[in-house]
């Protein structure tokens, strides 16, 4: 493995987990940086294009990845096994991903409840299934596209581990001042997801 690209692709990576805690925690710094963007611009269409931004670099890095440790080519497995278990996991965390959408909508979804918008509370699916459906969904997808695409090289399962340490203690810190997360405010408080739907290959 290529310890130089590990630390470029985890710093990288590291950008939108930073920027997402930053804004959980001081959404007020976020809505004045948006402000001069715009005056009138909804600050949920900044974090949007951020959002976009943040997908590009994340399938960039993957991209880069799969062709450094694949001699310049980035081919799918040609086990079948991997290949289709790796299809799998791309396809139930997209559909966590998307209940997510469906559920809340754009403003829901790019917290839009830290950012002056009433969220109205959401149980059911994907919810109902697992507390942070978008980060599980977004985790599942990183790992099927890693097996379907580098298993089994010794390589494919380090950003995977990277990504999970990453969702796992964003899950953590995206905490709202008083200690409820983003996705599990009781009910009668409004509520978002993180903002992680797939812009990449997941």
């Amino acid at each position: 493995m290529d310890t130089r690209l590990f630390t470029v692709s985890a710093m990288a990576l590291a950008l939108e987990r930073v920027t997402y805690a930053g804004i959980c925690h001081r959404p007020d710094l976020f809505l004045r940086m948006s402000r001069w963007t715009s005056a009138t611009r909804d600050p949920v269409d900044v974090l949007a294009v951020l959002f976009v931004a943040f997908k590009g670099i994340q399938v960039a890095v993957f991209a880069v990845w799969c062709a450094v440790h694949g001699d310049g080519f980035a081919r799918a497995s040609a086990d079948p096994v991997p290949l289709i278990a790796g299809v799998v996991l791309i396809v139930l965390g997209q559909v966590l991903n998307v209940g997510v959408f469906a559920r809340l909508g754009r403003t829901g979804v790019f917290y839009g409840n830290r950012l002056g918008h009433d969220v109205a509370w959401c149980q059911g699916f994907p919810f109902s299934v697992v507390r942070h459906p978008q980060y599980v969904g977004t985790v599942l997808s990183i790992w099927g596209f890693f097996l379907a695409m580098r298993y089994p090289a010794p390589d494919w399962v380090a950003l995977p581990l990277l990504e999970t340490v990453y969702y796992t203690v964003g899950a953590q810190v995206e905490q709202l001042p008083d200690g409820a997360g983003l996705t599990g405010v009781p009910p009668g408080r409004t509520r978002a997801a993180d903002p992680h739907a797939s812009a990449h290959p997941e």
